[in-house]
């Protein structure tokens, strides 16, 4: 029983830390999962890490492909782009059922976490925007806000790891970082003023400041693989 608890703690922390490297694109898309390379990197036997890789496949960073093995998914431009349209318009109205919906003391705890994510900012010196996922995300806080199920499900199942993924890739260039943390700010400030239609709209224009980024990054080098473009 202790040796079965011992792995499954194990599986977890490794589990947490690829998930955390595929995310911040340490190991980017498109890449092949070597168990052994793994192995090695993380000091672990192969049961472990296998859980942790059915984990990361079940949350879709993982695909299998027959023949080849476990590689880290790799969406193409047109795929990314569904989903932030997608995105633009499902977390828009998200965030106008957010304004009507979140408590107080839900809309103080999203001023708290985005104060930390603020701190977190200046310690990447604006190079960088990574937030955890949950509770610990400013887009999910959002989406759990809403109240309302079916969205939940959309844009907090399967799908949500996937755009955390590609969301932090796309974040980590140039003055992105400090104008996302900005336009969270105004987002917020619309929550707290009830104001559900200046909600949705600041999040619309949010999300498509981030797909206008993206379109720019594969207008700028259509010739290379997508996980070269984003890395």
């Amino acid at each position: 029983m202790a040796q079965d608890i011992e792995a499954r703690t194990i599986a977890d922390r490794v589990f947490e830390s690829i998930q955390t490297a595929i995310v911040k694109g340490d190991i980017p898309p498109g890449s092949k999962i070597s168990e052994p390379e793994l192995a090695r990197t993380y000091g672990i036997s192969r049961g472990p890490l296998r859980e942790a890789i059915r984990r990361l496949e079940g949350r879709k960073l993982l695909v299998r492909i027959p023949h080849v093995g476990a590689r880290v998914v790799s969406l193409s431009a047109e795929e990314l782009l569904e989903i932030y349209h997608v995105r633009e318009s499902l977390e828009g109205l998200a965030c106008r059922q957010a304004a009507d919906k979140m408590t107080q003391e839900e809309i103080e705890g999203l001023q708290t976490l985005l104060t930390l994510h603020e701190q977190q900012i200046e310690e990447e010196e604006g190079r960088a925007y990574y937030q955890k996922e949950g509770d610990l995300d400013f887009h999910y806080r959002i989406i759990q806000g809403s109240k309302n199920q079916t969205l939940i499900q959309i844009l907090g199942g399967e799908l949500y790891h996937l755009v955390r993924m590609y969301r932090y890739q796309f974040s980590a260039s140039g003055n992105r970082p400090k104008r996302a943390f900005s336009e969270h700010q105004q987002i917020i400030n619309a929550i707290a003023d009830r104001d559900g239609e200046l909600a949705e709209l600041l999040m619309r224009r949010h999300i498509a400041a981030s797909r206008n980024h993206l379109e720019q990054r594969v207008a700028e080098g259509v010739s290379q693989p997508i996980e070269n473009r984003i890395a």
